[in-house]
């Protein structure tokens, strides 16, 4: 008896081995790569129970397994290969522990559609269309509700929660952004946002406008898949629409699964937020500040943004690694023509410089706007890529966003414009300071945004958003527009964030009112779309704004002139900042003129003649093409 009992026990011993389980593998990221990067290292995050003991090897021809990196997390591996030699196809990944095979995990390069070079990003000669999907058009009503997803509801009645619209939504309306005339659209983050509602003050809270990621490489099913986001790209190329994706790697959002299962102990800045939390100052001057101390310089840097979005380290150099190559495979994999980085300047400054820096490289004349909310010109300018003022730092960020001409812009337009200092010698003072940029034509401007009070704040002063608009797409910046200006839409954040996000109307059935319907606009919505429709396709192609040089004259009479020129062609820009008709007097403009004594205003159609002096009315706004 007792030898066969021995003999049972080593049979089962011998089947237990030869039945050993495969390592369950939960997630690979990137799910595949491509080939012929500049970059021939690849980092494959694999996260699976147990994983982090498995030995990696590989047989394919023309890829090497440089390393293999557990962290803390026994549940995640890095598996880093160089595949400089590789070819498009499958990659066989052999999974060991304790020197037996467990698995072989198929990985695939695919080939890239263009050589990064080929890929031309947004510039001074494209307007941007900002909108958020949730609040713009809901094309798909069944993806609304999502089962499994952490809990939450959808209802338009309450600002804060989520309201529906989807990338269907969008899609459904390329026509309305060609009839508009812009050529470039960005929308807030579609990556997915699986958080859970929550409650301030008996409001709902979501996450509906996606600035809290749990996965970087999967969109959002309640806006749809990926597979609708890159259709989604196609169809707007082929109608002339580049494709701006909005990302974040500041921060997260805390139901990512990094947050439960730390990869690494310094994955996450202040990591030990249950007992010690610390959150950022949001005060940015830091990092320019010749005597800051290091206490405010942590806080700002590593604090969380907020208890719900984590901040991350990119001092860690395998997190940096996954940031990188995310945005590198959207690009690859999306066909996107340009990022938006959201709180550029709260994640580690060397990190995100390499991050550019390589990415650069690999896409020479792609563009990336990083959220840079300073509210100072020499602020700004720091941030931009080849400032002097940084020198000998390098952010390597192409295009900063213009925080103080959006101050100014809401302050000038509803005041009177006096010899000094009130009104529209505010914007003169300001383009004063474009000495500071290494490159003024690269800066973003805007007169509002979704983080802002509407420019109409409650209101419906359609005169001071027309001569705001019409500076906004004629100076020296790239313009971009929030969603519903065109039909001045207005609100303000006063009680919460959800009324400068209202729902466009018409994107939802069933909407009394229909805005992207020409025949439904009212009177003052049809005129205020048709008014920065003509500009916007006068302004489309246009080299004149695109390149052209800015030169503008100190406010005389309450009024502010510049003109733009390139190769012969002259445009003049006449804005009266005042409440009485003006008699303007057209000897100080002589160098602009060049003996021109009428010039055609877009606006109108209409010749407009002077002699030695103009005739303005009030608050009137001309572009005139000398």
């Amino acid at each position: 008896m007792k030898k066969i009992a021995f003999v049972m026990t080593l049979l089962a011993m011998t089947g237990a081995l030869v039945a050993a389980p495969k390592i369950k593998i939960d997630k690979v990221d990137p799910p595949y790569w491509f080939a012929g990067m500049k970059n021939p290292s690849l980092q494959i995050m694999l996260y699976g129970e147990g994983i982090g003991d498995a030995q990696v090897t590989t047989s394919t021809s023309g890829v090497k397994v440089d390393s293999v990196v557990c962290l803390d997390s026994k549940n995640y591996l890095f598996v880093y290969l160089n595949v400089a030699d590789a070819q498009p196809g499958k990659i066989e990944l052999s999974l060991q522990q304790k020197g037996k095979k467990i698995t072989v995990m198929p990985y695939e390069l695919r080939q890239r559609e263009r050589a990064g070079a080929d890929r031309k990003g947004f510039d001074a000669g494209d307007v941007l269309y900002m909108l958020m999907p949730d609040r713009f058009a809901n094309g798909d009503p069944s993806n609304d509700n999502i089962e499994g997803m952490s809990p939450y509801v959808v209802d338009r009645s309450q600002p804060s929660a989520r309201h529906g619209g989807d990338i269907k939504g969008i899609e459904e309306h390329l026509d309305y952004f060609n009839e508009l005339g812009v050529t470039a659209l960005w929308f807030t983050p579609v990556l997915e946002n699986n958080m859970s509602d929550s409650f301030y003050e008996d409001r709902r809270q979501s996450s509906y406008h996606g600035y809290a990621t749990t996965d970087y490489y999967k969109v959002d099913p309640r806006f749809g898949t990926n597979e609708d986001y890159r259709r989604l790209a196609d169809k707007a190329h082929e109608k002339g629409l580049k494709v701006v994706m909005d990302m974040i790697f500041n921060h997260c959002g805390s139901e990512h699964v990094w947050l439960a299962d730390m990869p690494s102990k310094d994955w996450f800045n202040y990591p030990d937020y249950k007992n010690h939390f610390v959150q950022t100052s949001y005060k940015l001057t830091p990092h320019v500040d010749p005597y800051a101390s290091q206490y405010d310089f942590d806080q700002m840097n590593d604090g969380w943004f907020v208890i719900t979005m984590p901040d991350l380290n990119q001092r860690n150099p395998h997190l940096l690694r996954y940031l990188i190559q995310n945005s590198f495979w959207w690009i690859e994999s999306a066909d996107i023509d340009g990022i938006r980085m959201d709180t550029h300047p709260y994640a580690y400054y060397d990190g995100m410089s390499q991050w550019l820096k390589e990415l650069n490289e690999e896409y020479p004349n792609f563009n990336v706007v990083g959220e840079t909310w300073c509210e100072n010109p020499a602020y700004t300018a720091w941030w931009q890529k080849d400032s002097r003022l940084s020198a000998p730092r390098n952010s390597y960020l192409k295009t900063v966003m213009d925080f103080h001409l959006w101050q100014v812009i809401n302050e000038c337009f509803t005041e009177e414009t006096d010899g000094y200092m009130s009104g529209l010698n505010k914007v003169y003072n300001h383009f004063v300071y474009d000495y500071l940029y290494a490159n003024p034509a690269s800066v973003m401007a805007f007169i509002e945004n979704h983080d802002t009070d509407r420019f109409l704040r409650d209101g419906e002063n359609a005169t001071a958003l027309k001569q705001a608009l019409a500076l906004l797409l004629t100076t020296r910046r790239i313009p971009q527009l929030y969603y519903g200006t065109e039909i001045m839409m207005n609100g303000t954040k006063q009680i919460t964030d959800g009324f400068v996000r209202k729902d466009f109307p018409g994107g939802w059935e069933g909407d009394e009112h229909n805005a992207f319907d020409p025949t439904q606009r009212t009177l003052r919505e049809s005129a205020m779309f048709n008014y920065v429709s003509k500009i916007l396709h006068w302004r489309k192609g246009n080299e004149v704004i695109a390149k052209g040089d800015m030169k503008h004259f100190i406010p005389q009479q309450g009024v502010y002139v510049y003109a733009r020129t390139y190769e012969g062609k002259r445009v003049l820009v006449v804005i009266n900042g005042t409440d009485k008709r003006v008699e303007l007097a057209m000897a100080p403009y002589a160098e602009v003129l060049n003996g021109a004594t009428s010039g055609r205003d877009i606006i109108t159609d209409k010749e407009v003649t002077w002699g030695d002096k103009l005739s303005l009315v009030k608050r009137a706004v001309l572009i005139m093409e000398l």
